[in-house]
């Protein structure tokens, strides 16, 4: 049977324009936050198959002992050639129940979308998902031996409430489930079967679930800025673990991004890009997924880029480091970035 994808994505446009405003549960703004306040980034690691684990007890420490008020980690807490067991989400609750601070978790695509693979297991990725939803957002608070409340876009344990939010001093915070492997899109019947056990059937029930998550993840950035301009906020940091396209060069004759491989993200991108323009502070863009720390403004078509979009990609396995950032609410730029290079024993 034929994978249904060019319907499917045909219907992204309308799906998304008409979806229906998920519920929002809980959350809550400081009541009195300092002025100015510090976070960490991070993910991608520990990986089994690099010997990450020896390495990550410094990454914690180092974490611990800075002065940030809490942490965002942004996908793949196991890499992806590992099997997608239970233990594995066991083991990554204790790597963020060792965090001193609260600790945000946006999920990655090792976590769920890879799971169909034979070296992962051959597990269903949709039951991964909801499997994921109901251990990692089992409450409204975040993780951590510190927690703070958090809004989510869906109930906890259920659908959607992976899609977090908050608001601490001048900076709307919001994480987003779009992972790696192209947002969980399967662009064809060979895409579907290659190292994997899955069924056409699977894969079709997989670009239905792109569909529906991409129009609610829509929903919630749209939302999120609109409460961010609401409060008068000077920026918005927006998370989430797969790069859509950003480390492909860009030519004026072409845009690589453009590409089917990413075509998972365009719907999702083209609102980020609006919302950016209609919003007169800055937007810091943080993700994983490609490992290499970055810090620019890249451009989302090849003539123009946008002056308040900043993106920060974060370390992943094999280097075992995290970006720290300042905000500074009234300069210019208010994120001021700083990676954090981890002595390792």
């Amino acid at each position: 049977m034929p994978i249904r994808l060019i319907t499917a994505l045909a219907l992204a446009a309308s799906l998304t324009a008409c979806a229906t405003a998920p519920g929002s549960y809980s959350g809550a703004r400081d009541a009195d936050p300092p002025a100015s306040y510090s976070f960490g980034l991070w993910g991608d690691m520990p990986y089994q198959r690099n010997g990450d684990y020896a390495k990550l007890p410094a990454v914690i420490d180092s974490l611990n002992a800075s002065d940030i008020a809490f942490s965002i980690y942004d996908g793949d807490f196991k890499d992806g050639s590992s099997e997608c067991t239970d233990a594995s989400f066991s083991t990554a609750l204790a790597m963020f129940g060792s965090m001193k601070k609260p600790l945000v978790y946006v999920p990655g695509d090792n976590e769920w979308t890879d799971c169909h693979r034979t070296n992962n297991g051959g597990y269903d990725t949709l039951e991964r998902l909801a499997y994921l939803r109901r251990v990692m957002f089992p409450t409204l608070e975040s993780l951590g031996q510190t927690t703070m409340p958090l809004e989510h876009q869906g109930k906890p344990g259920e659908k959607f409430a992976e899609n977090t939010r908050f608001q601490k001093g001048a900076v709307m915070f919001v994480g987003l489930n779009v992972p790696g492997s192209n947002n969980n899109v399967v662009l064809s019947a060979s895409e579907c079967s290659t190292k994997s056990v899955r069924k056409a059937a699977q894969c079709d029930a997989a670009n239905a679930e792109y569909l529906e998550r991409d129009a609610a993840n829509i929903e919630w950035l749209q939302a999120s800025f609109a409460k961010a301009k609401a409060a008068r906020a000077e920026g918005v940091v927006l998370v989430i673990q797969g790069d859509p396209g950003f480390d492909i060069p860009e030519t004026y004759a072409e845009d690589e991004s453009l590409q089917p491989q990413y075509s998972g993200y365009r719907n999702f991108m083209a609102a980020v890009v609006r919302q950016t323009e209609q919003f007169s502070g800055q937007v810091l863009f943080v993700h994983g997924d490609t490992h290499a720390f970055k810090i620019d403004k890249p451009l989302y078509s090849p003539h123009k880029m946008l002056p308040n979009f900043t993106r920060i990609e974060t370390f992943g396995s094999p280097h075992l480091h995290w970006v720290k950032v300042r905000v500074e609410p009234g300069t210019p730029h208010l994120f001021h970035v700083q990676p954090v290079m981890v002595r390792q024993p």
